[in-house]
């Protein structure tokens, strides 16, 4: 059992008596996290709620409702937070009902899905919540039956007083319990203790969705609302130069053509408010189809841009020029670009011992570079937002991972207080890091203060495919040297990317050698990048895992026991200060997932490959099972396993990591964007190659370290290691080494 201090929360406590019934609110405003909505028409809806904070409501009857203030993309939030405050409150899971919070920053504190830290940063915030309920639902309970609070107990929604046999749900004494002041301290359940945290609960949401509910902002309908849709330039380096709608504004159902800016002169941007066409055309009408009719009518001319600089606010308010080349850029180009930086020196990150020494004395030294090509988000549904504005408010309601972060840029556009700002968060069909750059959201009520009516933006595929945001383009270099009796002595490594590099210098393998060397360099883009599933670590992993294997291979070694070797001295004798891995639980998921998988023993035709990597403080390290059939890989099993921490909700956990790998393989295989100048060659899934369902692994298996740790991240960790699992296999079933991604392309066949 913890206990947990209130003091903070206590300066962020609201409290209300104004509710029906003397209803009680208690606001947690720096904290953020719950669910969603489960089946209502399975609990009988309380005639009368009495709010306990900002995160609960209980009904007279039992029933208690969850807020989830922070937005969900398929990960499965609205599920687990709402676990952790029910864990607390000590609750009948099939009496909650889940209800997606909207956006109210000083209520609900910092409402962001991204980053794998949804979990990891409400463990103890939601918990406390559930915790304070509690709390003075037993103290109500105590007065009222006149008996010692020790004595009150709590199981699945009811209160308990044993000695005199008396009990009565919450519901009996919500009202009560409003008027008693907030404890400043309350205790937090043992592991040990939990009840519903570490059990599989159902996605509260799946009836919704198999049903076809309208959930996702792409459903939104309003009375009277038009339908808008954007024309942006057809490549990177053009701006918007004229417009002729002469054949457009008389076509059926067509009401404005128009223009529009994102962003106000002068507006500070954030990281998040990148955006490759700040200035659009826009066509408004009554349909979805009239709208597309009118896109291909309407004729624009456009002009290539001048090179400019701009200044960008980051997240801890340092502030960072970025350099935006003119240019019509092409994929030749950029490689010719990257592979002549590659070859000067580039900026020391990192450097522990004397690998210069260690290099000219190698009896012998391998040196491999790997690359990877920008990447499209390809949310399963494209970017869009339904906006109303009136006068100095704006209703919005969309799909986007961090409502705080567009916030400022639609205040300024639209010159409007942000208080005035009602925004519905809506499910999202995706995200991945895209819907973090929520640019269509200014877009959408850009518009509809023009033409004075609601509207709701769609983009097409091909408009959001095209539209940037993508994962960058990298390259890195690896060199091992190995003494005469093949032993590691340095390793050097050097990586960059368009427009940034993707080196995490501090990882494994630093720390395990004596002598490392890390480099990084990067190249000026107007292709415009963003976060995209475990940002850079989706490449890091994939290079660094394949070169071990690779050096492995040369010293002789098995390749799960060389990385425990590197492991255990950096466990034991790390080297330098910096390590940002504990070494011991990257190796326990290599131990797991060798166990699991019975390395060392694949039957016939069947290739194995490995990898392991750490981030979003988790670990994850995966075996995957290859033939070839017909001349084409197929993957028949992933073995998983994962060391993050304590898993709130198993089913979720189990689900994101099939979905990551997944995902990775396909990436891994076919994933690539391309130009030439400035147009993206891939503008639609006949050109974009996807995993399809028949090429997914026949099986997988998710096994999870157990221990008692801090949740820490899940959505990210599984995705970066399946990229380098994916080049061994293939290199143990071709005998040929995959550098470059994607390793197949447009090559059903290897050759």
């Amino acid at each position: 059992m913890a206990i947990i201090k209130t003091v903070v929360g206590r300066r962020s406590f609201l409290k209300s008596t104004t509710l029906a019934g003397g209803g009680m609110l208690l606001g947690f405003s720096w904290l953020a996290a719950c669910q969603s909505k489960t089946e209502e028409e399975v609990l009988a809806m309380p005639k009368e709620w009495f709010e306990l904070n900002s995160y609960l409501k209980i009904g007279e009857n039992g029933v208690v409702t969850i807020y989830s203030p922070n937005p969900e993309f398929g990960q499965n939030v609205r599920t687990s937070m709402p676990m952790l405050v029910a864990e607390e409150l000590d609750l009948d899971w099939k009496k909650v009902v889940v209800e997606q919070a909207p956006y109210h920053a000083e209520k609900y504190g910092f409402q962001f899905t991204g980053g794998s830290r949804g979990i990891m940063s409400r463990w103890e915030p939601l918990r406390m919540a559930g915790a304070s309920a509690r709390q003075m639902l037993r103290q109500a309970a105590a007065q009222a039956w006149q008996v010692p609070l020790d004595e009150i107990t709590t199981e699945a929604g009811v209160l308990h007083h044993k000695k005199s046999e008396q009990s009565a749900g919450y519901g009996a004494f919500a009202s009560a319990a409003a008027i008693l002041p907030v404890p400043e301290e309350v205790a937090l359940k043992a592991v040990e203790d939990f009840k519903i945290i570490g059990t599989s609960r159902k996605n509260v949401d799946v009836k919704s969705i198999i049903t076809g509910k309208p959930m996702f902002g792409i459903d939104y309908r309003k009375e009277g609302m038009l339908i808008a849709m954007i024309v942006h330039p057809p490549a990177f380096g053009m701006t918007l130069k004229s417009v002729d709608d002469t054949a457009v504004k008389n076509m059926p159902g067509i009401k404005e053509v128009l223009t529009i800016k994102s962003y106000k002169a002068g507006f500070e941007k954030s990281g998040f408010d990148t955006n490759a066409f700040p200035e659009i055309v826009a066509i408004v009408g009554n349909s979805t189809w009239e709208v597309m009719k009118a896109k291909k009518q309407l004729k624009v001319e456009w002009q290539t841009f001048e090179p400019y600089s701009e200044t960008i606010k980051g997240w801890r308010g340092d502030l960072q020029t970025k350099n935006v080349p003119a240019g019509l850029e092409s994929t030749p180009s950029h490689k010719a670009q990257m592979e002549a930086l590659a070859a000067k020196p580039g900026k020391i990150v990192r450097k522990d011992g004397d690998p210069e020494a260690a290099f000219k004395k190698a009896a012998k030294v391998i040196e491999r570079t790997y690359s990877a090509p920008f990447l499209a988000h390809n949310c399963m549904e494209p970017m869009n937002s339904f906006a109303h504005v009136q006068g100095d408010k704006v209703q919005i309601a969309t799909p986007l991972q961090i409502p705080s972060a567009i916030i400022p840029a639609l205040a300024a556009s639209l010159d409007i207080p942000t208080e005035n700002i009602d925004m519905e968060m809506t499910r999202m069909g995706g995200g991945f890091g895209r819907r973090a750059y929520a640019h269509y959201v200014v877009e959408a009520a850009l518009i509809s203060k023009q033409v004075n009516a609601p509207i709701k933006l769609l983009y097409t595929r091909e408009d959001d495919m095209t539209n940037g945001i993508y994962r960058p383009s990298y390259q890195a270099t690896y060199r091992a040297a190995l003494d005469e009796n093949n032993n590691l002595i340095a390793l050097h490594i050097k990586a960059g990317g368009i427009p940034e590099s993707p080196l995490f210098a501090n990882r494994f393998p630093a720390g395990a050698l004596d002598n490392y060397l890390a480099e990084e360099w990067s190249i000026d883009s107007n292709i415009t990048i963003g976060a995209f599933r475990a940002p850079r670590s989706n490449f890091m992993a994939g290079a660094e895992q394949s070169f071990l294997d690779e050096v492995a291979e040369a010293m002789g070694q098995d390749p799960i026991q060389f990385r425990l070797d590197l492991l255990k001295h950096a466990e034991e004798n790390p080297v330098g200060e910096q390590n940002d891995y504990d070494a011991a639980r990257y190796a326990g998921v290599l131990e797991l997932v060798r166990d699991k998988a019975n390395w060392g023993q694949t039957t016939a035709n069947t290739h194995r490959g490995v990898a392991a990597y750490f981030c979003h403080s988790t670990y994850a390290a995966h075996i995957l099972d290859m033939t070839i059939e017909k001349g084409k890989p197929v993957v028949q099993k992933v073995c998983c396993a994962i060391d993050c921490g304590i898993v709130v909700n198993p089913d979720a956990a189990s689900n994101m990591a099939e979905g990551a790998i997944t995902d990775g393989i396909g990436n891994a295989f076919y994933g690539a964007m391309t130009f030439k100048d400035g147009i993206p060659e891939q503008q639609n899934f006949d050109t974009y190659r996807m995993i399809r369902m028949g090429e997914a692994p026949k099986a997988i298996e998710v096994h999870f370290v157990q221990n008692e740790i801090k949740p820490t991240g899940m959505g990210e960790p599984p995705f970066p290691p399946i990229f380098g699992a994916v080049a061994n296999a293939m290199y143990k079933a071709t005998g040929t080494r995959h550098y470059h991604q994607p390793f197949l392309g447009d090559k059903e066949v290897l050759g």
